[in-house]
């Protein structure tokens, strides 16, 4: 596959077409030049990363003009739909379009074939859905599921789907504390009260710190702005991360 440099006329002009929503000007481009369906752009960055142009039209804060259309321009010229970008992580465009709440491309990119349950998500390495919870992209999320995403312990318990919570956590088997501590966390950082309430019941840790950051769930809760929870999670005890020695 071609790769091209970021500062290079053709990438501004293919890029530009993207994020300007000129899907005329972007079909031109590729008719013109068939390759540029599957090109890497490289980020002229030390750490060799590069994106595809499905990953230009769904990087942050996505939502470019006829984004829809654009999906199907590339797809139709041959673009691969869950190409993954190359860095750190390896994630695909649903994967960024769901991280930026991106809901119509969320829609073109699943209709085009994109994989619903494709792994590679910055957190955790999981599907889109964990992208969309992790940072609190609300109608992705709900779109996901809609269109047939499965749902984890913790998406259940951020998004507030106390049902589902119920329906795992009595299952046989039931998920460990660890998995029950994690949801917790999850449903505070989600701002879900509810859900937060059954999983301390069964067991949760609140004062749990994650791997991925120093923040346990009051922590979270706080910057959600949830204010009903986190006046519940301080009668409950809840710590600050800033109230728990750190480690060795």
């Amino acid at each position: 596959m071609v790769t091209m440099n970021v500062e290079d006329e053709l990438t501004i002009e293919v890029v530009t077409a993207i994020r300007d929503g000129d899907v005329e000007e972007l079909r031109a481009l590729l008719e013109e030049c068939p390759w540029l369906a599957n090109v890497w752009i490289d980020d002229d960055e030390p750490t060799g990363t590069a994106r595809s142009l499905l990953h230009v039209l769904t990087d942050w804060p996505g939502h470019c003009p006829r984004g829809a259309e654009t999906v199907a321009a590339l797809v139709e010229a041959g673009s691969v739909v869950d190409v993954r970008f190359r860095g750190a992580h390896s994630e695909t465009p649903l994967h960024w379009a769901a991280s930026c709440d991106d809901v119509d491309v969320i829609d073109a990119l699943l209709d085009a074939g994109a994989d619903i349950e494709i792994s590679g998500a910055i957190l955790g390495g999981g599907s889109p859905l964990a992208d969309a919870c992790g940072f609190k992209q609300w109608k992705a999320a709900h779109r996901l599921i809609e269109r047939g995403a499965r749902t984890s312990l913790f998406d259940a318990a951020t998004l507030g789907l106390t049902d589902r919570v119920r329906t795992v956590c009595e299952s046989d088997p039931a998920p460990g504390a660890d998995e029950v501590t994690a949801a917790f966390w999850g449903a505070c950082h989600g701002g879900r009260r509810e859900s937060a309430q059954y999983l301390l019941a069964r067991g949760a840790d609140p004062n749990w710190l994650p791997p991925w950051e120093r923040t346990t769930a009051l922590d979270a809760a706080v910057r959600d702005e949830s204010e009903d929870l986190v006046t519940w999670l301080r009668e409950q005890g809840a710590l600050s991360a800033t109230d728990i020695p750190a480690g060795p």
